[in-house]
């Protein structure tokens, strides 16, 4: 089996597509989104948004250079689409969220919500020179002079343009989560208690009635998704 491809039955359940009207699907290019949580390009051009009827048409689009990932433009139909990437297509612009049933959508925003992106620091690392790099969600580095001002799990707002922090969310209790896993998936709620696991188990993070792991949290702040939309 070719490694661009792979079987519909097979294709994670978070994609929105049907698993018998075809035998195959591109496969998105390894990136710092899971699979489960992305979709190639052409795929979504394709298969979600309707803007190609075919796979030869998305590689034509792409070739107009007006199709445009996180304020880049990419002509790579294997390039993964995820969760709060900013997708733009010539004027419109979308923003990829998971509903309440755990299928990733690719919702509509305004030019000015397009011009930011809300990031998941996932990691920090130390560099040659001593400086601090932070590891995104989505795969980007970002190196800050600062070490201490960051931690693991906070989430950044990104100027789409200049890739500069324009804020930054801390992840602590009363923080507002929008959830991307577990049964609660595709909603927000407030951060009660943090809660460490002195064993091979996950940390979990506590939301009134129910609790969740912490791989599942992301920290939105007072930013608003377009989950009204997806909803619906």
């Amino acid at each position: 089996m070719s490694s661009s491809h792979m079987k519909r039955l097979s294709m994670p359940r978070s994609w929105p597509l049907t698993r018998k009207t075809d035998i195959w699907i591109s496969r998105p290019r390894p990136s710092g989104h899971p699979i489960e949580r992305c979709m190639a390009l052409g795929v979504v051009l394709r298969d979600v948004l309707g803007v190609a009827q075919s796979m030869r048409e998305a590689k034509r689009a792409l070739a107009t250079r007006r199709i445009l990932v996180d304020g880049r433009v990419t002509t790579d139909m294997r390039r993964g689409v995820g969760v709060m990437d900013v997708l733009t297509v010539g004027d419109d612009h979308y923003r990829c969220v998971l509903d309440i049933n755990g299928k990733l959508r690719y919702a509509p925003i305004s030019a000015k919500e397009a011009a930011h992106k809300l990031c998941r620091i996932d990691g920090k690392t130390t560099i040659k020179g001593g400086v601090t790099q932070l590891n995104l969600h989505d795969g980007r580095n970002i190196n800050v002079d600062d070490a201490n001002k960051y931690n693991t799990m906070d989430s950044l707002v990104l100027d789409v343009d200049s890739q500069k922090i324009k804020k930054h969310h801390k992840f602590e209790s009363g923080a507002n989560c929008y959830l991307i896993g577990g049964s609660h998936i595709g909603s927000t709620a407030t951060m009660s208690e943090y809660v460490v696991k002195r064993s091979s188990k996950d940390n979990e993070v506590l939301f009134g009635d129910f609790g969740t792991i912490v791989d599942h949290v992301f920290v939105v702040g007072d930013g608003s998704l377009p989950l009204d939309e997806v909803n619906a």
